[in-house]
């Protein structure tokens, strides 16, 4: 007579290969995603397998990393995975920190130090023949960090980009958002899950720079206020799929007795023209639903609007992200702002614009940014 035991253990082992079979099948059978929506990145696909690649081991790796990008249920796994090390007090999760409150970048200490690329822009102002300001964003972490001391780089922002300012000419106009921000830090300037700043903290450094630029602000209460969505989630949410924290909103200051945008125009880096959006709603169904703020990255946008003055008024933005939210802002004080991206771009500065046609040049780049040197050297003329 079978034991009770023996009946167990064959249940148990039974269920064990099943599970096994079932798991095996979805992964390597099942259709296929080429893109994770949650994690707003290409997955990696299955390998050509070839003898020099076996050998050198490479197909093996890609087989691996094909796995655990295909794995059954992964996003599920990975948000459970993220829910019980937080429940087990492990606080810091793939170099984020995890609260209920909001997710913080913990990994700041790995940046390269931003000083190091301050000629990038000294170089620039050398060239140009017009005014030069920057504007360095913190970060979330740069201004929620010190509340949770032993989790977050204990090195201040703040710091980091004193330090930048000071490698800049004298002549380049610097503008301090660290502190603005972080007077306001009881408000909803960053989001819960990204590390960039919400709209209204873009205000708040918006009057501070647009003052400096020449111009009076326009008050908050002159805005319609809109609130598009309350689901996003971004690239710390990406980077753990944790739903500890509210996921967030996202909102659109319209001005509705201002400045009209004629045109809002893209330029490829093959030379092509597309017609694009201040707010392109579309992107709201997308995994980055922060590209709401002038749509799918370009190298150039160029913005024509009703501004009119006895002084031709054109601006000139290289930024990064950041900016995004922020451009709308200058609507209301420029006939033409063409902004530059960096990172998007394959030539130098000159390939797409004269930077002498503008009088006056702004930078704003968030500090987690601002190592990068790859793509900030393309503002300068090789020589």
């Amino acid at each position: 007579m079978i034991s009770i035991t023996k009946i167990t253990n064959r249940i148990t082992a039974v269920l064990t290969l099943s599970f096994i079979a079932f798991m095996s099948y979805e992964t390597f059978f099942q259709e296929k995603e080429r893109f994770s929506f949650y994690e707003n990145r290409v997955l990696t696909d299955l390998p050509v397998f070839s003898e020099e690649g076996l050998i050198n081991g490479k197909d093996i790796k890609q087989l691996g990393d094909y796995v655990t990008d295909h794995f059954a249920g992964r996003s599920r796994w990975i948000s459970a995975k993220t829910l019980m090390q937080t429940e087990l007090s492990e606080k810091v999760v793939n170099g984020v920190y995890v609260s209920s409150e909001r997710l913080l970048d913990a990994e700041t200490s790995q940046r390269t130090p931003v000083s190091l690329n301050a000629d990038i822009f000294c170089r620039y102002a050398e060239q140009y023949d017009g005014t030069v300001y920057f504007t360095a964003i913190p970060s979330s972490a740069g201004v929620y960090g010190d509340l949770y001391q032993g989790h977050t780089d204990t090195r201040s922002e703040s710091q980091q980009i004193s330090s930048f300012y000071e490698f800049l000419n004298n002549d380049i106009k610097k503008i301090d958002a660290y502190n603005i921000l972080k007077m306001q830090n009881d408000n909803y300037i960053f989001y819960r899950n990204d590390t960039k700043w919400t709209t209204y903290g873009a205000y708040c450094v918006y009057k501070a720079v647009i003052q400096k630029l020449g111009f009076q602000p326009t008050s908050y209460d002159k805005y319609n206020i809109e609130h598009i969505t309350d689901r996003f989630r971004g690239n710390l949410y990406q980077r753990t799929l944790s739903e500890k924290p509210k996921a967030d909103t996202i909102d659109i200051f319209k001005y509705p007795n201002g400045a009209i945008v004629y045109s809002c125009i893209t330029k490829g880096n093959d030379g092509r023209t597309n017609v694009a959006d201040i707010y392109d709603r579309s992107r709201l169904e997308s995994s980055d639903m922060y590209s709401v703020f002038l749509g799918e990255p370009a190298p150039l946008i160029k913005i024509t609007t009703s501004v009119k003055s006895k002084i031709d008024k054109k601006l000139l933005v290289i930024k990064d992200s950041y900016a995004n939210c922020f451009i709308p802002f200058l609507i209301q004080h420029y006939s033409e702002i063409v902004v530059i991206s960096p990172e998007d771009m394959q030539g130098t500065l000159s390939d797409y614009i004269d930077i002498n046609e503008y009088s006056q040049t702004l930078f704003l780049f968030g500090v987690e940014n601002l190592g990068n040197r790859t793509a900030l050297e393309k503002i300068i003329e090789r020589n």
